[in-house]
């Protein structure tokens, strides 16, 4: 079955309602410039509406060694980069990668997520997609442009371990909309039977 990651969440409440529909990951975007952010503080307590055993994900653009420690403060049980940083060894948590077209596939993470659009919704590459899921030596999640929708058909075309989610289940940025993100869950769970 596969793997769904709400991304984006800025309410507990939205939390709540992803885990209850069957996502897999909460994503909480903290040190950025995206209107999704959040403080730390906001983020330990979506995180703190989350039950064991859905990952915790806290999502960043950080360049600076502050936001990553930040990003480590939150409580989370893995942390997204864009940038290359290097987690402390003392981190007890999962590193999650993020690829673009252009960019080198990484072994020096847990999971890969393909987002060229870096969550802004711009469609996947589809042909880099397949070439990542091919070559990785990490599961795959497939983002960009994802929606209730497509997110069946693109499943089908990648096949990727999983998939991940903001803008295409909000009704504006960091609100999301708890029919579009059942929809969206339920499409991708039932899309390879």
């Amino acid at each position: 079955m596969t793997f769904v990651k709400i991304c984006g969440i800025t309410r507990p409440e939205d939390a709540r309602v992803a885990v209850e529909a069957g996502a897999d990951a909460i994503g909480v975007v903290v040190c950025s410039a995206s209107p999704r952010s959040c403080t730390a503080a906001q983020a330990r307590r979506i995180f703190a509406a989350v039950p064991p055993g859905v990952m915790r994900v806290a999502v960043s653009h950080t360049t600076t060694e502050e936001g990553l420690a930040e990003c480590l403060g939150t409580g989370a049980d893995a942390v997204q980069l864009s940038h290359p940083h290097r987690l402390p060894p003392t981190a007890a948590v999962r590193l999650i990668r993020v690829v673009a077209p252009g960019s080198p596939v990484p072994d020096d993470c847990d999971l890969v997520i393909i987002d060229g659009s870096h969550g802004t919704g711009q469609a996947f590459d589809l042909a880099y997609a397949r070439r990542v899921v091919a070559s990785s030596l990490r599961p795959v999640l497939l983002a960009g442009g994802l929606t209730p929708e497509n997110v069946a058909e693109a499943i089908r075309a990648v096949r990727p371990f999983g998939v991940d989610v903001a803008s295409g289940v909000e009704s504006a940025p960091g609100r999301k909309d708890h029919a579009r993100v059942r929809a969206f869950i339920s499409a991708a769970k039932h899309s390879l039977t």
